[in-house]
């Protein structure tokens, strides 16, 4: 009886454990997939958490571009407002301003003087077989008058010193030293063969045209009084009565200096003196000699 009963007291408790195994079971594998489920959750959650925050990120540096961009728009828009404010200035002092003339570097004159060769065309030097064939004028000293244009090239001299000019001048100028005999035309004239000779007592007036082109220098740029000089120059004589040998034309140098003063605006009175050399005698007239004189100039 009491084995009977234990027994069955066993049996009992072993469908008991079993009954409450299967019941547990159930519960257990129900729990842990909720746990899963939860973690798979939470990962989620992080990985959006995770999305979202980057991409407040990437937005967090495209503002600061866009703020930089702006900042750098907004200076260079301050500098250029700054420039143009500047610029309206400059105009409105320019326009206040009263115009003032400009600086007239060149200049226009007509001048006159004296001038004397160093020998005369009939003179015991160029005698009148020799020299003197067309004109025999004993005469040396003579007067001329003609007129120049001083271009000006710079006003410090090629970069070398300040306040000194460069200029070329381009003149023309007339000369007359008096009359002589022409031997030539002074012959004699028979129209028939019972005619007498007759003289004919034909003058010759020495008269002459030199044109140079001379590099000038001019000193104390800006100042009313300027003095100046031509180290050498080109001259171009031409003779009114030809050479024994009909030639008219020859080269030669000049040398000179002098002196401007500007009176009133641009109008100057001046003086020289200058020498004229050739290194060959016109076909036998001497055209040597020197000349003094004064000129009244008008800058533009």
């Amino acid at each position: 009886m009491s084995f009977t009963n234990t027994k069955l007291a066993l049996g009992v408790a072993a469908a008991t454990l079993t009954m409450a195994g299967a019941f547990i079971a159930p519960q257990a594998q129900a729990a842990g997939s909720s746990a899963e489920r939860v973690a798979d959750a939470a990962a989620r959650k992080t990985e959006a958490l995770e999305a979202q925050m980057q991409q407040m990120a990437d937005q967090m540096q495209a503002m600061q571009a866009e703020l930089s961009r702006v900042k750098s728009s907004s200076a260079s828009s301050t500098a250029a407002n700054a420039k143009v404010q500047e610029l309206d200035q400059w105009m409105a002092s320019v326009k206040s301003t009263p115009a003032q003339a400009s600086a007239k570097d060149n200049l226009v004159a007509v001048r006159g003087g004296w001038q004397a060769l160093d020998h005369a065309r009939g003179s015991t030097v160029f005698p009148t077989h020799n020299g003197a064939f067309l004109s025999n004028n004993q005469n040396n000293e003579g007067f001329y008058f003609g007129g120049a244009f001083d271009f000006n090239v710079n006003n410090d001299l090629f970069g070398l010193v300040d306040d000194t000019s460069f200029a070329i001048e381009l003149g023309i100028e007339y000369a007359q030293y008096g009359t002589g005999a022409n031997t030539v035309s002074s012959g004699y004239y028979v129209p028939s063969l019972n005619a007498t000779a007759i003289t004919d007592d034909t003058k010759a007036t020495d008269a002459r045209l030199r044109i140079n082109a001379s590099p000038k220098i001019k000193f104390m740029h800006g100042s009313k009084f300027r003095p100046w000089l031509i180290p050498v120059g080109l001259d171009i004589n031409i003779l009114g009565v030809p050479s024994n040998a009909v030639s008219v034309l020859n080269a030669g140098m000049n040398f000179g200096a002098g002196a401007e003063y500007d009176i009133f605006r641009g109008i100057v009175l001046g003086s020289d003196v200058r020498y004229h050399y050739s290194t060959s005698k016109l076909d036998g007239t001497p055209t040597d000699g020197f000349s003094a004189g004064g000129y009244l100039g008008f800058k533009f």
